[in-house]
């Protein structure tokens, strides 16, 4: 008798003994949600880690000092 066919012939004596309104996720729910809940737990403390070691300052954008630099002998110029 293959695996097969023994697994085919006791899935109706398990479909009569199932209550569907009592169904729950059962221990291995249980262990495999604690286990994700413990990952997302150490993901966010390394990252809370990580974090902290950035040492980030902005450095003024060239570009943006340059315009107002441009602009101020225009209007020098325009008020004389």
């Amino acid at each position: 008798m293959s695996a097969h066919l023994a697994l085919t012939q006791l899935v109706p004596f398990a479909a009569e003994e199932l209550d569907k309104n009592k169904v729950t996720p059962g221990v291995l729910g249980f262990v495999v949600f604690a286990v994700m809940a413990l990952a997302v737990w150490m993901l966010m403390k390394s990252m809370n880690r990580h974090m902290g070691k950035v040492d980030f300052e902005e450095a003024p954008d060239p570009a943006a000092q340059a315009a107002p630099a441009a602009a101020k002998p225009a209007k020098a110029a325009a008020g004389e």
